[in-house]
């Protein structure tokens, strides 16, 4: 069927036009230019075969036709425009969905939070409990962060936030005296702990340092990060973790960077979401402020 509507930025030039009684005033109140009311007003005329307005002076006044064609059409115009605001303050007064891996959680984001909350108090966040298998594509979810290489499947993207520089930490006085460390090859003096997940990030970190070693043997493999703190603090030995994940406890100086030769992971924690649907409208927010979160201090 052949359609005989005009198209809405045509109808919303018009009925602007007509409410306030100029087209610059309508094109400030749309935020366009004049030129582009006045030629959606021509196209909307031409469409429909009669004149719309006439000018008097400064003003433009329907004419007969043009009363009757708004008569018609305003309320649909305005109608269209109040359901479609209401669904858009909807959609943004629902809370923003995420999942978040609980040890970033933990200790990267929740103490980064009260910052956002501060910045942003309309935007109200949820949090979904963390699936490590999860495909990324639940419905309820609009945002997950998660660790991995960026080659997300279809559908998916995904930017890198922080997580791949990773520093190999010690107790404060491991750095002193004379037996304190001050190369690679110091650390292997030490008992080294492993990341039950991630058993190579010792290898790894010696590789990139070019520092040549035997068998890495663990002392112990803990399968959080946290954990992995505590043995260091409690003198169990040496661990390599992502620098991000132990801010508080460098900052507290419970722990120590044992040494400032940091090298980098393929691996990181990324921003990913779905690209096809909608994006909750504030999850640009939450990116915008995510990313400057992770910039080095």
């Amino acid at each position: 069927m052949r359609m005989h509507s005009p198209s809405l930025p045509e109808l919303h030039a018009f009925a602007a036009a007509a409410r306030l009684g100029s087209f610059s005033r309508a094109a400030e109140d749309l935020h366009v230019t004049q030129g582009a009311v006045s030629r959606a007003i021509a196209r909307l005329e031409e469409h429909l075969g009669v004149q719309l307005f006439t000018r008097e002076g400064r003003r433009s006044v329907l004419t007969r036709e043009g009363a009757q064609y708004l008569e018609a059409v305003g309320p649909g115009v305005a109608a269209i425009e109040a359901a479609s605001l209401a669904l858009r303050q909807g959609r943004a007064a629902r809370p923003l969905r995420l999942s978040v891996p609980p040890t970033l959680f933990s200790h990267w984001l929740i103490p980064r939070l009260p910052d956002f909350s501060a910045r942003h108090p309309g935007v109200a966040l949820a949090f979904a409990p963390y699936q490590r298998d999860d495909p990324l594509t639940a419905p309820a979810i609009d945002a997950w962060i998660r660790v991995g290489r960026p080659d997300w499947p279809a559908g998916i993207a995904g930017e890198y936030l922080v997580g791949r520089e990773l520093v190999p930490i010690c107790r404060p006085e491991d750095l002193q005296g004379p037996h304190a460390i001050r190369t690679p090859q110091d650390l292997l003096r030490h008992p080294l702990l492993f990341h039950t997940h991630y058993p190579g990030n010792w290898a790894h970190w010696f590789a990139q340092l070019g520092c040549a070693h035997g068998p890495l043997v663990p002392a112990a493999d803990f399968d959080q990060v946290g954990l992995l703190a505590q043995a260091v603090m409690a003198g169990l030995g040496v661990a390599v973790v992502q620098r991000c994940l132990v801010e508080a406890e460098l900052a507290a100086g419970r722990i120590a960077v044992a040494l400032e030769r940091p090298v980098n992971l393929e691996r990181g924690y990324h921003l990913c979401r779905p690209t096809g649907r909608p994006a909750h409208p504030a999850l640009e927010t939450l990116r915008q402020w995510l990313l400057a979160q992770a910039q080095p201090v």
